[in-house]
């Protein structure tokens, strides 16, 4: 068997940093590291890390295309390879591709897209999030209030039907379903996170005791927090049993709210998300998204009416923004772009941690937190 021990590494393995140390990768996974040292003997190919960090590569749970390519628009194995490739460069080694609301038809292009992307082992994937079409029509954002519809017996199985040990993670709006219906997502193994939402902080925490486990996009699309009426805001960050993804671009929450509610929130209820869109990685400027264009300016997306649409965000970049903006120590702000979403969606035993027997899937990032290189399954790309 071929090893390869990278050598002279500063390893945060997702819980701990160790400067002058090893990790020895075997057939593409982690068979040891080696705290302040290196192996001995000379049997084994050496790569010199020169003192950067080595930490766990990132997984983003919303991404909506990358490379040029928007998910919704193709719904392939082909589109995935595109998205899949243009995050890779920013440091993201597992994604959720996500389909915002749209039709049964395109929704199960997508299913089909995934599960032969899995069986492919196209790099990076790791299910399928819809972010809809269950929303409020009062909260849609950049969607297509005309693609939503009833969250029925057919809706629900539609989205439990993934399957193939492949995570799915659906974004409803909690008033537009039940209780019983969040028990019954969760009992099929789909992570359930809120969105797009006028719900209430009552509603908010009777489906978090159903079982939903998380609010997506924090402040962007729901109910606010307000003194006598906490909303949803507060919900996501009063409720120790669900987490909230953040965006933290500089335009979809301002600084002050983002350290606020990470000061609110426990020690990895916060998950950084790009919710990035066809520009990124591309010199791509605007794309049509729910029959809107939307641009690109001054580094954030709008539509025709002005909304967000998406963000022009990396996972690099976010890290390094929550780093900067929100004053978090760097090894905190990577955990909240790889452990903590990897545990979100039920994925954390295969990736978020550098570990023997993990897969080497890692990021090596230079001292000023810009990326050097990504590895996967222990080759640099």
């Amino acid at each position: 068997m071929h090893a390869t021990a990278l050598i002279n590494a500063t390893v945060f393995t997702g819980e701990s940093v160790c400067a002058n140390s090893s990790v020895v990768i075997e057939n593409g996974d982690i068979v040891r590291i080696i705290k302040e040292g290196r192996p001995p003997g000379k049997r084994i190919a050496e790569i010199d890390i020169e003192g950067r960090r080595l930490a766990p590569g990132f997984v983003d749970i919303q991404v909506n295309g990358g490379g040029g390519a928007l998910f919704n628009d193709s719904p392939s194995v082909d589109a995935l390879r595109t998205i899949g490739e243009a995050h890779l460069r920013y440091g993201t080694t597992g994604f959720l591709p996500t389909l915002i609301s749209d039709d049964d038809e395109k929704m199960r292009a997508a299913i089909a897209a995934v599960r032969q992307a899995l069986r492919e082992r196209v790099p990076g994937v790791l299910g399928l999030h819809f972010e809809g079409p269950h929303l409020n029509p009062g909260r849609r954002g950049a969607h297509d209030a005309g693609k939503f519809r009833e969250l029925d017996e057919r809706a629900f199985e539609l989205l439990t039907s993934l399957g193939d040990g492949a995570a799915t993670l659906v974004t409803l709006a909690p008033e537009t379903t039940s209780p019983r219906m969040i028990e019954r997502f969760r009992a099929a193994g789909v992570t359930v996170f809120a969105g797009h939402s006028e719900a209430n902080y009552e509603q908010c925490r009777a489906a978090v005791e159903a079982g939903l486990s998380g609010f997506t996009h924090l402040h962007n699309a729901m109910s606010p927090l307000t003194g006598r009426a906490p909303g949803m805001v507060g919900a996501a960050l009063d409720l120790d049993g669900a987490v909230f993804s953040i965006i933290v671009d500089g335009h979809h929450v301002h600084p002050a709210s983002i350290r606020v509610a990470l000061a609110a929130k426990k020690r990895g209820g916060a998950v950084l998300v790009t919710d990035a869109m066809p520009t990124v990685g591309s010199t791509r400027a605007d794309f049509q998204l729910g029959g809107e264009r939307v641009e690109l300016r001054d580094g954030a997306l709008r539509n025709e009416r002005g909304s967000l649409a998406g963000s022009h965000l990396n996972m690099i970049e976010a890290v390094r923004n929550t780093v900067m903006l929100a004053d978090v120590h760097w090894t905190e702000a990577v955990r909240m772009a790889s452990s903590y979403p990897a545990r979100a969606i039920g994925v954390f035993g295969r990736c978020g941690l550098l570990a023997p027997g993990r897969r080497a899937d890692m990021v090596e990032l230079n001292e000023d937190l810009t990326l050097h290189r990504t590895w996967i399954g222990g080759a640099p790309t």
